[in-house]
């Protein structure tokens, strides 16, 4: 989803104001942070008609940890240009390999006499 000029006008009070010599504008960041969250893709998977993703990556880390994002997608909500919601989710995908004997299960049979019985 992207979202038009005259949607961007509505919210673009929430961006901070562009200075010097940028490469993109705050639109173009825009639509690709919303590509990123509508398709769920890395960053270094956006289409290249957005630019170069290190740029975005970084423009939008600035936001988020200043709060510009929290208030642009509350903008983009209540003016209900875009309905989505942005949660974090994690998964831990770690995995501990036991010996068999480590399972806690009762030994039995003649693998409990085990090799210091002298068998």
């Amino acid at each position: 989803m992207e979202i038009t000029e005259a949607q961007y006008h509505q919210i673009e009070h929430c961006l901070p104001r562009q200075r010097g010599n940028v490469s993109l504008t705050n639109l173009q960041v825009l639509n690709a942070i919303l590509y990123v969250a509508g398709h769920g893709c890395k960053w270094r998977g956006l289409p290249k008609r957005f630019g170069r993703w290190h740029t975005i990556y970084a423009r939008m880390n600035r936001w988020s940890k200043s709060g510009v994002m929290d208030r642009v997608f509350a903008e983009l909500q209540r003016a209900q240009i875009v309905r989505i919601k942005i949660e974090a989710v994690s998964l831990d995908s770690t995995m501990v390999k036991v010996h068999p004997g480590g399972t806690g299960a009762l030994k039995t049979g003649p693998q409990a006499i085990g090799k210091s019985r002298g068998e």
